[in-house]
């Protein structure tokens, strides 16, 4: 018996049949999707830089107005 079957209408879809996973076959997507989290990791990443740099700018503010 085969391990996966074919899900209808779904082309780029398998089941495997032991562990009853939804299996994507279409490798184009699965990088496609790896890029963009990887790109909106980037700009998380970025975002907090900024939050940090703003906080710091934030501080030296606040010690120059007590000179």
């Amino acid at each position: 018996m085969p391990r996966t079957k074919k899900i209808k209408d779904k082309p780029d879809l398998v089941k495997d049949t032991t562990s009853q996973a939804v299996i994507n076959t279409n490798s184009n997507a699965i990088l496609a999707r790896r890029a963009q989290i990887a790109q909106e990791k980037a700009k998380e990443e970025e975002l907090q830089s900024m939050k940090n740099d703003i906080a710091e700018i934030k501080e030296l503010i606040k010690q120059l107005g007590k000179k």
